[in-house]
């Protein structure tokens, strides 16, 4: 069966070694990337193309806009924006960056788009166990660590996969989150000795493609919901994002910073 699969930040690193396979099997592609430039991909691929800045409200309900008229009904939905900063910005609402884009962007989309959706992947990082959110300092990067806030915001955005699947349980809409593995992609890249370091350390990391497998896998996989996976390994969440009582707070400050009560 032919599917819409909507990929965000589709247009490089896993974003796109994801979007190539769909495009492979036969699926259609709808690739999300704040670049226009990524028309060329998306031309190459056979994919259609919805330019969005998921770094600002404004950005994310657009996008959202732009999807609705796009998809009537998105039969995959891959979170795959992401951004690990070097140093410490904020974004047009107050929000430091990888906040904005890792926590609330999914946040708000699936909101903005849950009647339109069937199946959710969240691509995170195994960093998260290292997270420590703090809802008071996290959102403005008052907390910022150039290592540390990449981990801290992907055990937000994390932590309430749960909490969408419990959600959505009864409408059938199912969403789970992986790991895809220590992938070769621009993320994280930076200037300076830390930068010609980390470039010379990517050369052993595995290939985008690589990246891309479990994500597809998943994406096609509806046997389940809630589920974390470590590349193509189901396993428990750290005692970190299994918190309740925390997720829930993440959950009630989330919806207070996006304005969907």
């Amino acid at each position: 069966m032919r599917i819409t699969a909507v990929v965000t930040g589709g247009n490089r690193g896993i974003g796109l070694a994801t979007a190539e396979e769909f495009a492979r099997r036969g699926h259609r592609v709808v690739l999300v990337a704040r670049n226009p430039a990524a028309a060329n991909e998306a031309a190459r691929l056979g994919a259609d193309l919805v330019t969005g800045d998921l770094s600002t409200l404004k950005g994310i309900r657009a996008t959202a806009e732009a999807l609705a008229r796009t998809c009537p009904r998105l039969d995959v939905l891959v979170h795959n924006a992401g951004v690990w900063p070097s140093a410490r910005r904020l974004t047009e609402d107050g929000f430091e960056e990888s906040f904005a884009v890792n926590h609330l962007a999914p946040f708000l989309l699936n909101h903005l788009l849950e009647d339109r959706l069937d199946r959710v992947v969240q691509v995170t990082a195994g960093l998260y166990v290292k997270g420590r959110a703090d809802p008071a300092r996290t959102p403005a990067g008052a907390d910022f660590s150039a290592v540390r806030t990449y981990a801290d915001t992907k055990l937000c955005n994390l932590a309430l996969m749960p909490l969408w699947a419990e959600r959505w349980r009864r409408r059938d809409i199912t969403i789970d989150a992986v790991h895809p593995g220590v992938i070769r992609t621009g993320l994280g890249d930076r200037g300076g000795p830390v930068g010609l370091l980390l470039k010379a350390a990517k050369l052993l990391w595995k290939a985008p493609a690589d990246g891309a497998a479990p994500v597809v896998r998943l994406a096609l996989d509806r046997t389940g919901t809630g589920r974390y996976f470590d590349v193509d390994r189901e396993t428990p969440l750290a005692p970190v994002a299994a918190d309740p009582a925390a997720a829930g707070r993440l959950w009630a400050q989330a919806a207070e910073l996006t304005g969907v009560a």
